[in-house]
């Protein structure tokens, strides 16, 4: 399994955790209130909402703070203002990092990132120095254990998707930017049980690492996953499985 397959199977495990703890739904709210504010309350007509109610609901978040957070991004709530911001640097062994957060403080938000990623041997860099790396996919999972493998790819092709892999627990389906939220319509009706659906960023080449700098790479991404201003971080690292689990675990 690719790094990213992998960091992306464990953020979803932990967030199971995160949402028993609140953490979770601090991210989602901000992302619900921004997504109304940009493209408005109907999330017929705003894709970005309506990815965002799917993962409240997955996370299992009372409709009244999801209400509550979009009716403040379209101003019928008072509410702190947050906006979009990405930052671009690199971890421990040249790892490109692309982190994308949602701030009511900018000035503040990049001094803590800036702050982690020094503190785990990284940098941050200038806006475009690792953005080229990474290709802006949609990506779907489903559970493994409902789906036979054959079968599935041929639903999933059918309706639009580009590729489908067995990773861990899932399947994980992806599809081209353009085609994210048509292909999701098409399984939902389709009945299939989508545990996750997102827009992602698929590195396009990878980085190897091991030892201590595999080590400071997962400490770093777990410090930067439990930011509440930071929504999602990608980066090209490759690290066997084996080694992740046992870095995890300590």
């Amino acid at each position: 399994m690719s790094g990213h397959s992998k960091w992306h199977s464990i953020k979803h495990k932990k967030a199971k955790v995160d949402a028993a703890r609140g953490r979770i739904f601090t991210k989602i709210i901000k992302e619900l209130t921004v997504a109304a504010r940009m493209a408005g309350g109907d999330p017929a007509a705003n894709p970005r909402l309506r990815v965002a109610l799917a993962q409240a609901k997955a996370a299992n978040m009372p409709a009244k703070n999801i209400d509550n957070a979009i009716k403040k991004g379209t101003g019928e709530l008072p509410g702190v203002v947050y906006e979009d911001v990405t930052y671009e640097g690199y971890g421990p062994g040249g790892v490109a990092m692309y982190i994308t957060a949602v701030t009511d403080n900018k000035n503040r938000t990049v001094a803590e990132i800036r702050h982690l990623l020094g503190k785990y041997g990284g940098n941050l860099g200038e806006s475009g120095s690792v953005a080229w790396m990474f290709e802006k996919k949609g990506l779907i999972t489903v559970p493994r254990d409902r789906y036979d493998e054959d079968e599935l790819l041929e639903i999933v092709l059918e309706a639009g998707a580009e590729d489908m892999s067995a990773e861990d627990e899932v399947y994980e389906i992806y599809t081209a930017y353009e085609d994210f939220h048509q292909v999701r319509s098409e399984l939902e009706e389709r009945g299939l049980a989508i545990e996750s659906a997102e827009v992602t960023m698929i590195p396009q080449n990878t980085v190897k690492l091991e030892g201590s700098q595999a080590e400071r790479l997962m400490k770093l991404m777990n410090a930067l996953d439990e930011h509440d201003d930071i929504q999602n971080v990608y980066a090209n690292f490759d690290i066997e499985d084996a080694e992740m689990e046992r870095i995890l675990s300590e």
